[in-house]
Formats: structure tokens, sequence, C-alpha cells
């Protein structure tokens, strides 16, 4: 099947007009000089991949964390109808049988493959290897030192499905944990207070990506620069960013995009099971009671920020109506998620052979029509 007269983001990470072919749920040619007569216009309509997230808690009342099956479906059928075409849920700082029971939730939806579902392509293990100063809204009873063999036994128990585990460099043996970690899955800087030295060791030893940017973890000062400027420095690493409006100012998004350029930028939600539900919603999260209150979820009594209360089609909104270039504000919620979870060469960009996700964008990035794998959700 061809699509023709569309507003293409192509492989390239530019805009062209011309037109696409689906086959067999994936991309055949890509910006074809001959189109069929019959090719179904699309009247100038922008189109772009689907969206991968790969910071999410949960959504539509459920969490990832809660290690039950139907309620990691429900969520997945949510994540779609937001445009989100693959995604990889976060875990929190829990014990390890907890993390061991939600894992294997993940195992069986790739297994079974549920119809109406975003994909699932990975893991986020967010925690427990954080610092106690800055765990946020991380339980800080289930924290823990860099465990390299635990981690390992979580890994392999799932069938290799944690595509990023978060560490705090400061902690000991961290840059060790990295060198060993970094050749199973991408390793994230995260919940730290770290100076400069001990994240640029762990860049060094391989970290690649930095989770929630400005979010629990030191700010930028001249005499003590702390994680950003460390990972500012490397090309290899990249950011999140959550662009709900209420975890970052957008000036501050727009400096993070200054600084690490639109090819290392990464949209998140940072979502938990709030997202969806009303002002006043509470609810669990990893052992604490948390509500909607402003907009955002926070600790019940206190100002402590827990998760978001939106989703990463808003994000993507978010972002262009505080003035980031639409080609950087789609590739970070496409391509480089798709690099951080090692799914790059299945899903993030329009090119012949990936699978064809991708929402058709009414003017304005006002609405989205769904496609997941060439056919209309």
């Amino acid at each position: 099947m061809f699509y023709k007269n569309a507003r293409i983001f192509t492989g390239d990470f530019q805009f062209h007009t011309g037109a696409f072919e689906v086959v067999d749920g994936k991309f055949g040619a890509v910006l074809p000089e001959n189109v069929p007569e019959d090719a179904i216009d699309l009247n100038g309509a922008t189109v772009i991949p689907g969206l991968i997230e790969v910071h999410s808690h949960g959504a539509a009342g459920f969490d990832f964390s809660d290690g039950v099956y139907e309620g990691l479906v429900e969520m997945a059928k949510y994540y779609l109808s937001c445009g989100v075409t693959s995604f990889a849920p976060a875990s929190m700082t829990l014990p390890y049988d907890v993390l061991e029971k939600a894992f294997a939730t993940a195992r069986k939806i790739v297994d079974e493959k549920p119809d109406g579902c975003s994909v699932l392509r990975g893991i986020q293990m967010e925690g427990p290897y954080f610092s106690y100063k800055k765990r946020g809204a991380q339980n800080a009873d289930y924290l823990k030192e860099p465990d390299f063999e635990g981690f390992k036994a979580l890994y392999e128990g799932c069938g290799g499905l944690v595509r990023i585990v978060d560490v705090a460099p400061e902690l000991p043996g961290a840059a060790e944990f990295v060198a060993k970690a970094k050749d199973l899955c991408t390793v994230s800087i995260a919940h730290t207070d770290s100076d400069y030295d001990h994240a640029k060791l762990a860049v060094d030893a391989g970290v690649t990506h930095l989770t929630h940017l400005y979010n629990a973890m030191p700010g930028i000062h001249h005499r003590n620069p702390g994680v950003i400027p460390a990972a500012v420095e490397n090309k290899n690493v990249r950011a999140e960013i959550i662009c709900d409006g209420l975890h970052i100012h957008p000036a501050s998004v727009r400096l993070a995009f200054s600084m690490f350029g639109g090819e290392r930028m990464i949209a998140v939600s940072d979502s938990g099971r709030c997202a969806g539900q009303a002002e006043g919603y509470q609810f669990d999260l990893g052992g604490q009671m948390a509500e909607v209150r402003g907009g955002v979820a926070k600790l019940v009594g206190t100002e402590t920020i827990a998760c978001s209360a939106t989703n990463l089609w808003q994000c993507l909104v978010n972002l262009l109506a505080w003035n980031i270039p639409e080609e950087d504000a789609v590739r970070a919620c496409t391509y480089n998620p798709a690099c951080a979870i090692g799914a790059q060469e299945l899903v993030g960009s329009i090119q012949s052979g990936k699978v064809a996700d991708f929402l058709v964008i009414a003017p304005g990035y006002t609405g989205k029509r769904v496609f997941l794998a060439g056919i209309e959700q």
C-alpha cells in the first residue's frame, strides 16, 4: 500500500514531501519517484514515526511494578492511544523479588503480543542503586549499593529485556558495576548526588545515558560542576528530559537541547499510574502514597514530586510550544529513545525495512492517527 502527498520525517531527520510504501507491516519504498495512481492521498499531512517511551512507570490506574499482567496490557493500550507504538516501562526501587515478578510480566506481554497494544521493547530498571540524599520518591527502605550479580540475575530472568539500568556513580563499586553492565545494556546515571569526578569515572567506564535530566541530581555550579557537565562533554551520552512543563521550566528544556543537541535528547513522560486520571487521584507508588495535585503527582503530605500525570504525545506538543525545532522534538520522541533501548534497527524512523509504526498528524499537532505495523488503530 502506498501513501502519497505526505510531509514525511525520514531517516535523515528532515521533513520531505512525497510518498511512502507499507508492505507486510514494514516500510517499503520511501520517497519513490514512481507512485501508483491508487496511492492513498494524505493531502499534505505530516507523518512521523510512532513515539517511543523509555521512562514511564504506569498509566490508566496501573503501574509496571505491580507485576500484574492485565494491568500492563491496559498500560500498553493507553500508550498506543497516545501515539506511543513502542515502550520500555520503568520499575522502582523495590526488593528483587518484586522486580522479578514485574519483569516476568514484561516477558509475558512480549511473548503473547496482545492486540491493540503498544509493543514492549525493553525495561528501564530505575533503582535500587541510588543515593539516599537524592532518592526523590524512591523508597529509601529498598536502596542498595550497586550489585552486578543481583542485576545480572534479574536481567537473565526476563531474557535480557532490561535495556537501561540506572546507578548513582558516587556509590561504592559504581564504576565497576558500569564496566560490567554496559556489555548487557545501556547504563544510566540517576538519583545521584555525585560530584564531577565520580560522574566522569562512570561515563568513562561506559555510561551512555542520563535519567530525567535536572531531576534528582545536583544542579550545575561553576566550581562544582557535578553530573551534567560530565555528561554533556561526552558525545556518547544521551539525556532524558521530562516534558510535562511542571518538572522542568521550558527555558531549562531549551537549555538542555542547546547543551546536548537534538541528536542526544530523549523526551520522556516519567508518568505513574495517575496518567489519564483526575486531579486528586491517590495511588501507591513503590510503597508510598502519592496524589495528583496541580497536574503533577506528589507524595502525600509533601511537596516531593513523585512522577508526572502526562503522556509522551503531550510532551511532544509541549516541546513544539516551547520553540524546540520540530525536527529535534520529533527525533527526541522517536529515534533517540529507540537507540537508548537498542531498537533503532527495528523502529524509530521511517526507513525501508523498518516496522511501519507511524503517526499521521493533524495540522498544528492537534491530533493524530496511529498506525502500528502498518495497520490503523
